[in-house]
């Protein structure tokens, strides 16, 4: 059940990549998979998997890498926005709780922080960031003519993968003996992911803040603190590591062929 899950959440990230890569060039889905994979394994050494960027772009000519970043950037972002809006809910349950609390000083601090974000963004949107046209204006402009069933489909496959893995990490509590409702479950697990996307880490540290968090939050609920790691572990070996051993084979493979 376990690896089930875990594999039908690669092969819609797998798919995703697939559908989106298709506005440069269509690809098949084994290439598709090397791809995915190979960039896991070089991006996992790099904070919050920046990496993946420039390992994709590498695969594809370069008159076409820099579209490829622009496509890889949307790609993660329809991800992160799923994060964002179920991790809405998870902060809203926590909040109803009263385990989380704000204050009229926090409020201000908050506003203020999305203000100077608002005007940075403003100020700096024909700026070029990490290689030239890469601005604000030029990455809205691309992501906006981008054909309507690639949108839709992206938008599509993250909110699957979300669910995926979100209900992979319930089951797996409960299987090592966690007592806790879905409800309250899930609306944890959207905080956690939310709270741990917000955090810049390397591979090694990963399974520290995520364990970190995780039982930060399922306390809360009375779940045990060796439960609650066991889950991490087992979700951080099923979902990263086992993938970025299989894709460190083609990153091998690769090498070998470019010399």
């Amino acid at each position: 059940m376990f690896v089930l899950l875990a594999a039908l959440n690669w092969f819609f990230e797998i798919l995703k990549w697939k559908t989106i890569a298709s506005v440069v060039r269509h690809i098949p889905f084994k290439t598709a998979l090397k791809q995915s994979l190979a960039s896991l394994t070089v991006s996992l050494a790099t904070p919050n998997r920046i990496g993946e960027y420039g390992a994709k772009a590498y695969f594809f000519p370069k008159k076409d890498r820099k579209k490829i970043l622009l496509l890889t950037f949307f790609s993660n972002g329809m991800q992160l926005t799923a994060t964002g809006c179920f991790g809405g809910i998870g902060l809203a349950y926590l909040l109803n709780k009263q385990v989380l609390t704000f204050s009229i000083l926090n409020t201000l601090l908050f506003l203020v922080i999305f203000v100077l974000l608002v005007v940075f963004g403003y100020l700096f949107k024909e700026r070029d960031f990490l290689t030239k046209g890469l601005s604000i204006v030029n990455v809205t402009a691309y992501i906006k003519q981008l054909p309507t069933n690639v949108t839709l489909k992206t938008i599509l496959f993250s909110l699957i993968r979300y669910t995926l893995f979100s209900s992979l990490f319930l089951l797996t509590l409960w299987f090592f003996g966690a007592v806790i409702s879905w409800q309250e479950g899930m609306c944890l697990i959207f905080a956690m992911y939310l709270f741990v996307s917000a955090i810049p880490t390397l591979f090694v540290l990963d399974v520290v803040v995520r364990g970190g968090v995780a039982v930060w939050l399922f306390s809360l609920a009375g779940v045990s603190e060796i439960i609650v790691l066991s889950t991490v572990l087992l979700m951080w070996l099923l979902n990263f590591v086992i993938p970025a051993v299989w894709g460190s084979l083609y990153v091998a493979t690769y090498t070998l062929e470019k010399e």
